[in-house]
């Protein structure tokens, strides 16, 4: 269990991680132009503060220096889709694995006609059709099941919103395989496992390309899974229409294996993009209930998705689908 971001322990690692990074930041020894030492996000399952150019991240507690060395591996093997670490060793402290990576420019959230959906989809696609570099060991299976299963199990079990029942059906009516009860159909590829718009970056150097971040969840799966939360939220009517169709023709024109060339995607992406409404919908209200308010706006569009899906499972998830 982590430590409660409060707790003298957990005081202890931040400091001990800002100490680190800004001795990573400044190899040669040079006096530190930087300023001060900022924290970038200080949650349950990751920690991760900036020094300069220089990003220092504690992992979550449990992770595995072996999964986490191989996707280390992986990341500095395909420097043109993943940013590449600063090292490929996790370096242990406390109870934690710290992981180093040089920092890049994110996606603007206050610009949101600038998303770059065409190069999240080419990285994906170039992602999905790349082969594990020999030597890193075995890759660890893509969790997206297994992490909608969990959030939907724990909104079973602590909340009485009147829009529980119509996740819990839309989740009941998925084929096992989406719900981490059987095999996962088809051939797996390399994925991300947790793919939106905040996994990108530009790469420090000018001119620096859009790269894919966050190794925590790199493995092998199912394709389909890594289009599932853009193909939600399409079929919510959260993503536009014509963001969509920019996704899908760039993740295509990439050759990405996991729809068709051509013709029509949802036989590919409709499980999977039903496992991550309902899982969204269950961290919606999960997080409405925590912070003690109604679901907003954008939360209601996913628990109504539920509900259409719960009234009728075998129909399409909304009327944006196409």
């Amino acid at each position: 269990m982590a430590a409660a971001p409060s707790s003298p322990a957990h005081s202890a690692l931040l400091a001990d991680l800002r100490a680190r990074a800004e001795t990573a930041a400044h190899r040669t020894g040079a006096a530190c132009p930087c300023g001060a030492t900022r924290t970038l996000a200080d949650r349950p399952d990751a920690t991760v503060v900036r020094h300069g150019d220089t990003v220092a991240k504690a992992h979550a507690p449990g992770t595995s220096h072996a999964d986490l060395a191989a996707r280390l591996a992986v990341a500095a093997a395909l420097p043109g889709v993943l940013l590449p670490p600063l090292a490929t060793t996790p370096l242990p402290v406390g109870d934690r694995l710290v992981t180093f990576w040089p920092h890049g420019a994110p996606v603007d959230p206050d610009d949101p006609d600038a998303a770059p959906w065409e190069a999240a989809a080419t990285l994906l696609a170039r992602l999905h059709r790349a082969q594990p570099p020999p030597g890193t060991g075995p890759l660890p299976v893509t969790r997206g099941p297994r992490k909608a299963a969990r959030a939907v199990a724990a909104l079973a079990a602590r909340s009485r919103h009147p829009a529980v029942p119509h996740v819990l059906r839309a989740w009941a009516a998925l084929p096992a395989w989406a719900r981490g009860e059987a095999p996962q159909p088809g051939r797996a590829t390399l994925c991300h496992g947790d793919l939106h718009l905040g996994q990108l970056v530009r790469h420090p150097a000018p001119g620096g390309a859009w790269l894919l971040i966050d190794v925590d969840d790199l493995g092998t799966g199912v394709p389909a899974w890594d289009l599932a939360r853009p193909a939600a939220w399409y079929a919510c009517g959260l993503l536009p229409p014509g963001e969509w169709a920019r996704f899908l023709a760039a993740y295509r024109a990439a050759g990405g294996p996991a729809v068709p060339a051509d013709g029509d995607p949802w036989p590919a992406l409709d499980v999977p993009a039903r496992a991550l409404t309902a899982q969204t919908a269950a961290r919606a209200l999960a997080k409405a209930a925590g912070e003690n308010r109604a679901p907003d706006e954008v939360e209601l569009s996913v628990l109504d998705a539920c509900a259409r899906m719960a009234a009728a499972p075998p129909e399409p998830t909304c009327a944006h689908r196409a």
